[in-house]
Parts: C-alpha cells; sequence; structure tokens
C-alpha cells in the first residue's frame, strides 16, 4: 500500500495554517506581524489610534502650518515654530501649528525622564551622585557626592529648577545612564510619542535627540496621571538638601585667640520653581520650561479651571513665551467644548494580552513534578485533572492534535509496508 503524498502535503499545510492562527507562529521572512510604529508625520498608526493618512493624531495633524477650528476666533500668534493646544481631559487638540515637527525638546525632555523613573524609583531611596553627576554642565542644583539626597529631592530639583545634575543622578540611581536612555526611550514608544528620541536624560543639547509639541502634550497628559508628578510640578519653593560643615575644617578665630562662635550651617536650602506662571496664572499646575541655544526656549504647561485641564505646548520660541503661552492657554480655555477638534491625544500602546500559545505556557519537568506533588499534597487526584498549562492545547489546540495524529498514522502506515520517501 503505497501512501497518498497529496493527502499528507495537505495535511502538513492545513496543520501550518493553524499553527500559525493558534499559536501565533511568526509570519514569513520579510513580512511584519504588526504596524510599524514609524514618524508621526508619515509613518503607520497602531490600528485605531492614527486615521487616514497614518498621521498618529488625526490627517489633519500632518500639516505644518498653523491647524485651527472653524467657526471661532483664531488662537493668538506667537513666534514658536510650533505649538499644540490640547484638553488633557477629552484628549482632543484644538489648535496646533506644526505639532509633528521634531525640534531639540531642551530641558522640556525632563518631563520624560520624570515619567519614566517615577514609577520605577523608590522616592524615599537614598542615592549617593557621582563625580560626573556633579559636574554636568547648564542649569544645576548643585549636588555633591554625598549619601544626602533622597529620590524624592532629586526629582523635585529636575523639575522645579532643571537640575541637569539631578537628572544625571536619577539615571545613575536606575541602574546607569545606558539603562535610563533605553527605559525613556521605550516609554516614549509606549505613549506613542514616536517623533521623541531621547539622547540624554536631562535634555541638553546631543545629536540624533529630539522631539515634538505633539509628543510633549502626550507625555504631559501622562505625568498628570502621576500624583508624585503633580506634586513637583506645582510647588513653588522646597527644601534642598544642603551637605554639613566639614569637621576637620579650622574654625575661625578672634583677634584675641578666642573661638568665634559662628551660626551652624544650615542642613537645607530652598529651591524655588523656574515656571513664571505658577502664581501668576489662573489655576496654573506647572509642567516644564526649557532653553539652549540651539533648541530656543520651549514650555510644556497645564493649567486647570472650572474641573478642566487644557495644555499648552511650544517650541523654538526664539524669545520671552509668557505672556503669548497666558494667552494660548486662555483661547484653550474658551474653545474647549465649543470648536470641533482637529486632532486628538492618542493613548499609550495597549499591553500585550497573555499568549495563549502551549508553547508559550508549557511547564518544565521540574515545574510539572512540583505541580503533581502539591495536588498530591493538598489531597488531588492530578491524574484526574488537566494538566494545567497544556490543558489549551487539548482545548483551542484540538483540530490541530487530530491533524497531527493523521499525519503521524499515515507516517506509521508507510514504514509498515516498506514505502520509502520521495
Amino acid at each position: 500500500m503505497r501512501t497518498n503524498h497529496r493527502v499528507l502535503a495537505a495535511t502538513a499545510t492545513t496543520a501550518g495554517v493553524l499553527a500559525t492562527a493558534l499559536l501565533g507562529t511568526p509570519p514569513a521572512a520579510g513580512a511584519r506581524a504588526v504596524p510599524e510604529l514609524a514618524s508621526r508625520a508619515t509613518g503607520t498608526a497602531v490600528t485605531g489610534n492614527g486615521t487616514g493618512n497614518g498621521t498618529i493624531g488625526g490627517d489633519l495633524l500632518a500639516g505644518h502650518g498653523i491647524i485651527a477650528p472653524a467657526g471661532v476666533k483664531p488662537p493668538p500668534k506667537t513666534e514658536a515654530s510650533s505649538y499644540v493646544i490640547a484638553d488633557a481631559d477629552t484628549g482632543q487638540v484644538l489648535a496646533a501649528k506644526d505639532p509633528h515637527g521634531r525640534y531639540l525638546p531642551a530641558s522640556t525632555l525632563k518631563t520624560l525622564t520624570a515619567v519614566t523613573l517615577i514609577p520605577r524609583l523608590d522616592k524615599n531611596r537614598k542615592v549617593k551622585p557621582s563625580e560626573e553627576a556633579c559636574n554636568v554642565e547648564g542649569s544645576a542644583v548643585g549636588i555633591v557626592p554625598e549619601p544626602i539626597y533622597k529620590v524624592d529631592d532629586l526629582m523635585r530639583a529636575l523639575l522645579m529648577v532643571s537640575g541637569n545634575d539631578a537628572a544625571v543622578a536619577l539615571a545613575e540611581a536606575n541602574g546607569g545612564l545606558k539603562k535610563t536612555l533605553a527605559d525613556m526611550n521605550k516609554e516614549a514608544h509606549r505613549l506613542q510619542a514616536n517623533d521623541t528620541v531621547a539622547k540624554t536624560p536631562n535634555g541638553l543639547d546631543a545629536p540624533g535627540q529630539r522631539s515634538s509639541a505633539y509628543d510633549l502634550a502626550l507625555i504631559a497628559r501622562a505625568g498628570l496621571a502621576l500624583p508624585d508628578f503633580r506634586e513637583y510640578i506645582s510647588t513653588k519653593v522646597a527644601k534642598f538638601p544642603a551637605p554639613k560643615d566639614d569637621p576637620k575644617k579650622k574654625k575661625k578665630k578672634r583677634r584675641d585667640d578666642s573661638d568665634a562662635s559662628e551660626s551652624p550651617r544650615p542642613a537645607y536650602y530652598e529651591m524655588a520653581n523656574h515656571n513664571r506662571l505658577l502664581g501668576r496664572y489662573k489655576g496654573m499646575l506647572g509642567v516644564k520650561n526649557g532653553w539652549t541655544s540651539k533648541a530656543l526656549g520651549s514650555f510644556v504647561g497645564a493649567a486647570k479651571r472650572d474641573g478642566h485641564t487644557v495644555i499648552v505646548v511650544i517650541m523654538h520660541h526664539p524669545g520671552g513665551f509668557w505672556e503669548e503661552v497666558s494667552k494660548l492657554l486662555d483661547w484653550g480655555f474658551a474653545a474647549r467644548g465649543k470648536a470641533a477638534p482637529v486632532g486628538r491625544l492618542v493613548g499609550p500602546v495597549p499591553d500585550p494580552t497573555p499568549s495563549s500559545s502551549p508553547l508559550a505556557v508549557r511547564p518544565s519537568p521540574s515545574a510539572s513534578a512540583d505541580g503533581v506533588g502539591a495536588a498530591r499534597a493538598r489531597g488531588e487526584d492530578p491524574a484526574s485533572k488537566g494538566s494545567g498549562p497544556t490543558t489549551p492545547l487539548l482545548i483551542g489546540g484540538g483540530a490541530l492534535v487530530v491533524l497531527a495524529l493523521g499525519a503521524y498514522g499515515l507516517r506509521r502506515r508507510r514504514k509498515t509496508t516498506g514505502d520509502t520517501a520521495d
């Protein structure tokens, strides 16, 4: 009796299709299992988070000029090259200008640092900064290589006074610069902030580093959902640990050789928030401003009035922007609920659902033995129950098992009749 090779081929093909469907087998070489998270302005959006031309947040946000709704007064003028005005509660983008334009973020990138590290670091953990962290250029809170700082202190310094040194110290506490930058970029992609690439934890200009007004709005919205983030950005004045006097230093002497009576050095000093709108603009919650000679001025701000929060982001502004930001916020509150949105702030990429693949959950022999032993200890008969994680194979993959058994039977029959393979 000869084997029907066509039946074998059909069986193998059908089994392969079922394996792909049931077990999540990777697609053929060159195929993509999921849409690529590419540039927002030209790339492909995750299903459900982009529309039409593939721009995340909506078709209109692909534009480079001013994008404003019809039927309402246009947004006030600003010298910023890019901006976004959004309703933080609904996610509606109310108006924008070059929202996906990629610019240097300066210290507004510290919002991503905070959003990434706040959930990862214990706020009460003590940190001893390295000499490298203490000597970072630019704005600094003035840390020293002593274990006198909590993560909580460094986060305040990061967001209140834009401490570049605090940013590096926090990165060290998270396992180092390389790991922290990887975590930041992973978080950016999770938030679908795909215009953003972090090369530093503090926003100091670096080759390849970039963000967009749209992305910074996404990051700010994510930060506002974190209680600690909201507290840090809204704090006007806070105490920061100061190093104690060195006991080895000689005391000053009076002319009569008696010790001079000196007031003890305080164990802290005060730092004030750099956001000039805190306490000046009604409802201002805060967030972050930044500036470098290449990035120019940038600002991420959020304010809350009558139970509604509006976010304004500006990038690449050549001069003072505080008054312009105030007017953009005013326009946002006036237009919210009245103007048709020009886009929306998308949500994060959904967490992957647990795989139903039997291969992904197949226990190791030792794990199976442990499970049997535990069942017997409870007075249960393991043989009378499903084998735990392998049960989905018997249910979801029933058809696959039947086909596999059929193929096996054909192979056995072929061997017993002396047939040879082609």
